[in-house]
């Protein structure tokens, strides 16, 4: 009988294998530098310096009837990275109970109910105050102006967007601009949408053209369908001055 032939690649494998798993003889040159960690995040030392030698100052609003003082945030809170364009969302929901003031975008919206709030609730301010923190990549407007600071109590809203749009001029950016829906089942809000534009738009030191607002019922669906809240969402987009 005749016996099967041992292939002849057989052994060159094994000393290939053997060949290949051979430490090299001579080690690399090693550098003394730290090898560099590619998810450390740096500020340039430059910016480094002009945070350290800024100081907060404080920045007064103040109104007939009252004024408020606001940190003004160093320098450095502004966005530290230059973009063409930025893009931000807010967003903002408070419950409708009775014994309040509707108040909408700056304006007085007569209606049975108004906003549980810690200042005066107005939704639409408050969520385009957001949505302009959001684009620059600040803290929201609950950190900025805490609901446990009893100087917030009662404030009027425009104070918060005063801040905001100084915040955003600081940065360097402009509104390109702004997108905002309103969403509640009452009141309808058609009589009153170009007065809240236009209060919308001098607040923000914004052409009104740039400014949009829109009105949608909730289908009488969960809180807001029921008349027992009311809900704002806001997109702006921001411009490189």
């Amino acid at each position: 009988m005749a016996m099967a032939a041992t292939p002849v690649y057989a052994s060159s494998i094994a000393t290939t294998a053997i060949t290949t798993t051979k430490p090299l003889s001579r080690s690399l040159p090693r550098s003394n530098l730290p090898a560099p960690n590619p998810y450390s995040l740096r500020t340039p030392s430059s910016l480094s310096l002009r945070a350290a030698q800024t100081t907060r100052r404080p920045v007064i609003f103040a109104s007939a009837s009252t004024a408020f003082e606001v940190d003004q945030a160093p320098a450095s809170a502004a966005a530290s990275k230059v973009l063409p364009f930025r893009v931000g969302h807010g967003f903002d929901l408070h419950r409708l109970e009775p014994g309040y003031p509707l108040i909408i975008g700056g304006i007085n919206i007569p209606h049975d109910k108004g906003c549980e709030a810690h200042s005066d609730g107005d939704v639409l301010l408050h969520c385009v105050v957001d949505a302009i923190l959001g684009a620059l990549g600040l803290p929201d407007i609950g950190q900025i102006f805490p609901d446990s600071d009893p100087k917030w109590r009662g404030a009027d809203s425009s104070v918060f967007i005063r801040e905001a749009v100084r915040l955003m001029h600081e940065a360097g950016y402009e509104i390109g601009n702004l997108d905002a829906t309103l969403i509640l089942q009452r009141p309808k809000l058609s009589p009153h949408k170009e007065t809240m534009r236009a209060n919308l738009a001098k607040l923000l030191g914004a052409d009104p053209s740039v400014v949009n607002l829109k009105a949608k019922t909730h289908e009488k669906v969960d809180s807001l369908g029921e008349n027992r809240s009311i809900a704002a969402h806001t997109v702006v987009l921001l411009m490189r001055k």
